[in-house]
This record gives structure tokens, C-alpha cells and sequence, in this order.
């Protein structure tokens, strides 16, 4: 189909926002049936010259109209007209933007939205963290599936915490990392982002501080930024959070400290067994509870990471996440928070209210296999085919990024954290390389301002697929910029 001649132009003399008029003046053409779906939409570079607006205001257009589902951005083909129930309601006269933009939960930004979209099998997938599917423990399944097969008498919602043999088989294997607790102070969650969302709702009230790593994990997210609270970047080094950076809070001011200390991402970073102690102590002189993430703390490579902070925390003043979508299988959706008896009680009303807890079914299957005495092989058996596929993802960034890249060696987790060289433009070799059916995470949607890192995930992909992902930016790069 052709792309559509537009010759309308915003009024720049009235008080409506110029996003705004883009944005109905879209909404309009296509409520008519003007544009027909599956029309081809002008080249972003195009449509700003024709209204004669900056990037930034067009982008902020075209992200509302592709949250509502009205067109779509495909890469190496551009933005098309979509088709589907909000195009209906819109052809009512019903005006979804203004409900859009009045959610409190803010959206993605455009790289992580397109992210979440093309993460597809078709693309090679450098950005993705999760575990190879190769990777993914069959035997350990289906004995767990035979099991609940000969056992299974119902599926009905689970204990308002969980399946206690969850919780009980949680607090064994807790107890390899130096954590000693109980189910009682075990809640299940629908992975760990569900935690922090609960806890965002729960726990903190309006205009409280988040202090946390930079970059951070969290930062991606709009969990907590949705909640009304402020997040305060602390800078790292060698060994974690430089905690004596910390403007320490107000005294009517409510804090809290949220940080990954085991293979921080995106960095990988580990705090070390010092600096632990320090941002424990530091934090219970200023009264600071502690949200500790440690989504990767089985994903270690030769060395044992330092005890969780929570295994060292004597006074209750840390909150543990956990987590199997790392070391075992995303799809599970499964988490666990620990924490003081008062909060696990809060928490757990909470999400009561929200979703009647994680899948029984999930749970009933990793309570079993928890429990198999094989899963400590397989553990073993993963950790040391991600040893071999961070090896050889460095070597292939050796032999083809040494004259415009830099990293540090990772002791763990999924990621390599990339400086690029300054010539690079990031954002323009992201469009790029997604255009190129190639995926991988600008190190900005982690930071709390612009730098020149990228996030890449030796975990997913094959090596060879790896390697081809690594080709083909690289000639994006040599092509489009001077290094």
C-alpha cells in the first residue's frame, strides 16, 4: 500500500498542545475510515518537517497513539494504521486519549516499548533476560508433572501467602544463602515485579524517596515513580553502592533504599562483603528500610557471591525479593518476598485485593521441584553453560568491538555492560539495528541521565546467534559512525 499524502498542518496560534493536535487530528482520520488500516504512514524525519515540529513533540504523538493501538511501528517497514477495538470505539466519538493520559501508571519509553514489541523469535535477541530455552531443565518437569498428575485433587485459590510446601521448600533453599526464616514470613508472588509493586502500594506513602543504584534495574521501571515517590540515584563503584552519597533524609521525610547487590543489573556489579555491612549499618543509623532484589543471586559463575544483606540483617530491616524467572523458568511467574511478620500480613492483604495470589498450579510445581534432590545439578549444570557463554560472547566482542568498546569481565548473572565509543549515537544504532531485526538495551533507560552505555544479554541467544547480532551492529556502526 502506498504511504498517505498528508497536507494538514497544526495551528500553532491556539492554546491546545501541539502534541495534542497531532494526536486528535490522527484520531480523526482514522475514526472516519479515511486511513485505512494497514496504510503506511509517512518517515518520522518527514511527518516532523511537514508539521514543522521537533522529533521530541512528534515522538510524544505517535507513543499515545501506538499505546491506544492505532498504529503500529514495524521495523524496516515503518508505522502502519492498525486495526482493532480501540479503532471501533474511537469511530463512537469515545475520546480514549483523555482516559490514556489520565492513568496514573506512566508508560514505557519508546526504546522500551519497542523492545517489549519485537522481542519475537524472528529477532536476534540481545537485550532478552532470560534463560536459553535450551537451557530448560524437561526432566525436571515432567517428574514434577508425573507426580502432581497421581496427586492433583483440585486447583482452587492457594493459602492467602501461598502453598505452605512452597514456602517451606523457599526457606530450605534460603538457608544455602545464610537466610533463616520461616514460611509465615514468606510471601508468593506473581515473580518479583508483582513485590515491588505491592510494596510501592503498600508501604510507601506519597512523596517518598527511593534511593537506589545508578544505574538501576528499577530505573527501567514506573513502578515506583507511579506510586508518587522520587527516585534518587546513588552513584557505584568497584565494589556497590557508594551508600556516603546518600543525602541522608529529612526527619519528617519518608526513605527507603532499593538495590541489587548480587550482579546488580544492568552493570553486574557485586557488593562486596564490606560494603554490605556498611549499607546495613548506614541505613539503620538513618532509619532506612531496605528492598533488597536479588533476582540473580543463584546465577553465579566459579566464585559464591557475599551472604545476602538480609542474611546479615538482625533488626528485620530488610525486605528480600526473590525469584525463579533467572534460574529456572521465567513462564512460571513465580517470586517470593521476606520480611518481618507486620509487612508479609500487609503485603498479603494487598494482594488479595488485586489478583487472589500466583498460580496454584505454578506453585504446586516448583514446590516439587524444589524438592527434587536433581535440581542442585541442575543449577550447577546452568551456572556452568552461562560460564561458557559469557566466555565466548567477550571473545567475540574482543574480536570485532576492541577499538570502540569497553566492559568489565561479569562473575555472574545475564549481561555485558558496554561504553561505547562517544561518536556512537545510541539511539540512532538502536533504530538502526532494530531495523535490522537486532535487539539490545541503551544503557539510558537505566541511568537517571544520557550516557553511552548498552546493555547486552549473553544469556538468551546462541553463541553463533550471538556472534551474528555482533556482525551486524557492527557494520551499522562503521557504516553510520566515525570510529
Amino acid at each position: 500500500m502506498q504511504t498517505l499524502q498528508i497536507n494538514w498542518h497544526p495551528d500553532k496560534l491556539v492554546s491546545t498542545p501541539i502534541y495534542q493536535q497531532i494526536t486528535d487530528y490522527f484520531q480523526q482520520q482514522i475514526a472516519s475510515g479515511d486511513w485505512p488500516v494497514g496504510a503506511k504512514l509517512p518517515a518520522q524525519r518527514k511527518l516532523a518537517e511537514q508539521f514543522d515540529v521537533n522529533r521530541s513533540t512528534l515522538i510524544t504523538a505517535l507513543d499515545e497513539l501506538m499505546a491506544v493501538g492505532l498504529i503500529t511501528s514495524n521495523p524496516g517497514s515503518g508505522m502502519v494504521i492498525s486495526g482493532n477495538h480501540w479503532s471501533s470505539l474511537l469511530a463512537e466519538r469515545v475520546n480514549w486519549s483523555q482516559y490514556v493520559k489520565a492513568g496514573q501508571f506512566k508508560p514505557n519509553s519508546h526504546a522500551l516499548q519497542k523492545i517489549n514489541q519485537f522481542e519475537t523469535d524472528a529477532v536476534i535477541r540481545l537485550s532478552t533476560g532470560e534463560p536459553a530455552p535450551e537451557q530448560f531443565p524437561r526432566e525436571l518437569f515432567q517428574r514434577a508433572f508425573e507426580h502432581l498428575g497421581n496427586n492433583l485433587t483440585s486447583l482452587n485459590y492457594t493459602e492467602p501467602a501461598g502453598i505452605l510446601a512452597l514456602r517451606q521448600q523457599i526457606a530450605r533453599h534460603l538457608e544455602k544463602v545464610g537466610i533463616h526464616t520461616q514460611p509465615e514470613n514468606i510471601l508468593i508472588t506473581s515473580g518479583s515485579l508483582q513485590a515491588l509493586q505491592l510494596v510501592s502500594m503498600s508501604l510507601l506513602p506519597e512523596n517518598a524517596t527511593i534511593y537506589t543504584e545508578a544505574p538501576t534495574y528499577v530505573k527501567s521501571l514506573h513502578v515506583f515513580q507511579s506510586a508518587h515517590t522520587h527516585l534518587a540515584g546513588v552513584p557505584m563503584d568497584s565494589q556497590g553502592l557508594s551508600y556516603w552519597q546518600m543525602t541522608p533524609p529529612a526527619k519528617d521525610q519518608h526513605a527507603i533504599l532499593y538495590t541489587i547487590p548480587t550482579f546488580n543489573n544492568p552493570t553486574g556489579i557485586v557488593m562486596s562483603a564490606e560494603r554490605r555491612q556498611q549499607v546495613l549499618q548506614t541505613a539503620q543509623d538513618h532509619r532506612i528500610p531496605i528492598l533488597e532484589d536479588a533476582a540473580y543471586q543463584d546465577v553465579w559463575f566459579d566464585q559464591q557471591p557475599p551472604q545476602p544483606l538480609k542474611a546479615l540483617d538482625t533488626t528485620g530491616n530488610v525486605i528480600y525479593f526473590g525469584s525463579i524467572s533467572k534460574s529456572l523458568a521465567p513462564g512460571l511467574r513465580i517470586g517470593w518476598t521476606v520480611a518481618s511478620q507486620p509487612v508479609i500480613d500487609r503485603l498479603t492483604d494487598v494482594r488479595m485485593q488485586t489478583d487472589y495470589g500466583a498460580s496454584s498450579l505454578s506453585q504446586l510445581v516448583l514446590a516439587e521441584i524444589l524438592a527434587d534432590p536433581e535440581y542442585d545439578v541442575y543449577q550447577a549444570s546452568f551456572r556452568a553453560v552461562l560460564t561458557k557463554k559469557a566466555a565466548a560472547a567477550q571473545q567475540i566482542l574482543h574480536h570485532y568491538w576492541d577499538d570502540f568498546a569497553t566492559w568489565q569481565a561479569p562473575t555472574g548473572g545475564f549481561y555485558l555492560w558496554i561504553r561505547l565509543a562517544d561518536s556512537i549515537n545510541i539511539p540512532k544504532l538502536f533504530d538502526l539495528a532494530t531495523a535490522h531485526n537486532v535487539l539490545f538495551n541503551p544503557g539510558s533507560i537505566y541511568d537517571f541521565q544520557p550516557n553511552q552505555y548498552i546493555r547486552l544479554s549473553f544469556a538468551y541467544e546462541s553463541s553463533d546467534r550471538f556472534e551474528r547480532g555482533i556482525q551486524i551492529l557492527t557494520k551499522l556502526i562503521h557504516d553510520n559512525f566515525n570510529v
